[in-house]
């Protein structure tokens, strides 16, 4: 392992960075938004990147929060987790290349669960695996990053962050990582205001230009 590789940790976003599911929530939490109204504009953009107890607290009351509560667990049972191409292939290189890693995601173990029984390697993939319920306080506030940091034992200065929504880009620029952003989910410009390099997808990026993804000062 290089000088270079052994200060360096990388934290990877789950939905819309390795995980092609944004499209397929985006749907969900529109119709959610349309049999129980929030009063909240483009309802289910809005939310990217929120932590679930924050989504919820737009319903307007327990028993409607209950209801798309039970609806969200029947979806993410059934709903099918496909990767980004590539994505899962550029993990494989950095674990090859010795880089220790995390997934930082503000979702919760029974969806995380889902997704294992689907894709059983997954978490051998990582050396941690940070989820929501993990963390007090969510995104945009940066600790579940330095939680990551912290779990695979490397300075967050010297992490790299993996995130797509305008909270986590927050979070992540917040917490003192350099940012990889990514537009899944906002548009290339907003995504590169808040990153250090924008890149289109995972899949297509080099361990050697990541590596060397300079840190800017905004």
């Amino acid at each position: 392992m290089s000088e270079m590789t052994k200060k360096c940790g990388v934290l990877f976003d789950l939905d819309g960075v390795l995980l092609d599911s944004e499209g397929q929530y985006s749907i969900f939490w529109a119709a959610m938004d349309e049999q129980y109204p929030t009063g909240v504009p483009d309802f289910a953009r809005f939310i990217k990147g929120f932590h679930l107890t924050r989504i919820l607290g737009y319903f307007e009351n327990d028993e409607v929060r209950r209801q798309v509560m039970d609806k969200l667990m029947e979806f993410e049972h059934n709903m099918r987790y496909e990767f980004f191409p590539g994505a899962l292939e550029f993990v494989k290189q950095l674990r090859d290349a010795g880089i220790p890693m995390a997934v930082v995601t503000s979702s919760d173990r029974t969806k995380m669960q889902n997704l294992y029984n689907q894709h059983p390697e997954f978490p051998t993939l990582f050396d941690q695996i940070i989820t929501g319920d993990m963390v007090t306080r969510a995104k945009p506030d940066p600790d579940c990053f330095l939680m990551g940091a912290k779990a695979i034992g490397v300075d967050i200065k010297d992490c790299i962050v993996f995130e797509d929504s305008r909270n986590g880009l927050i979070a992540a620029r917040a917490s003192g990582a350099r940012v990889i952003g990514i537009p899944t989910t906002l548009s290339h410009e907003q995504v590169s205001e808040l990153s250090d390099l924008t890149i289109d997808a995972v899949g297509q990026l080099s361990i050697e230009k990541m590596l060397n993804t300079p840190r800017i000062v905004k």
